[in-house]
């Protein structure tokens, strides 16, 4: 089972994230399960969501305490927690950041494999505003192989519409490619 947490602000799309990996792994013939974890509910306030996905039935109903794949949409968030907590060794941090990759590991001591990606960047040159979740889900699909990108292109237009889905799905293809990854 992969086991994967993302860390977020409210408004920053987490949850739909998770929601869309799910979708399209089970359009592949997977169990998979997504939900959220928050307080009280306003923009710009910490949320955390989680996905599972697996050959067989998940039967597991908690939140995910040891994740395979962390994904952090919000870089300052970095500041207020530690994003690693629980990681299994091996796994691997995906961060929306305009830092430099090889800063980024020396500042994380944990043994994990980490991929950056600017993808405040991408998401107002492509989307007009720096909602990062598709630009986020392209760089876990380069980082993990879970699924690849044609796999999330129907859900992505079911959820967001042709002209808004076409937009997310040019947002995730160019952090498919732009994401750095550090073994």
């Amino acid at each position: 089972m992969l086991e994967i947490r993302f860390h977020g602000r409210g408004g920053q799309g987490a949850v739909t994230s998770a929601e869309l990996i799910a979708i399209s792994a089970i359009n592949k013939g997977n169990f998979a399960q997504a939900f959220p974890s928050f307080g009280p509910e306003r923009r710009g306030a910490p949320v955390v969501a989680f996905c599972r996905v697996d050959a067989k039935k998940i039967n597991i109903r908690a939140k995910v305490y040891k994740p395979d794949v962390v994904i952090v949409l919000d870089p300052g968030l970095l500041n207020l927690m530690d994003p690693t907590e629980g990681m299994k060794q091996d796994g691997i941090m995906i961060l929306n950041t305009n830092r430099n990759l090889d800063d980024i590991v020396r500042t994380i001591k944990a043994p994990i494999r980490l991929a950056v990606v600017d993808a405040n960047k991408i998401a107002i040159e492509e989307l007009g505003r720096p909602i990062v979740n598709t630009t986020m889900l392209g760089a876990f699909i380069k980082a993990t192989g879970l699924i690849e990108t044609q796999d999330i292109n129907a859900p992505l237009l079911e959820r967001f519409g042709a002209k808004l889905g076409d937009k997310n799905m040019q947002a995730l293809m160019r952090a498919y490619n732009e994401v750095r990854i550090k073994e």
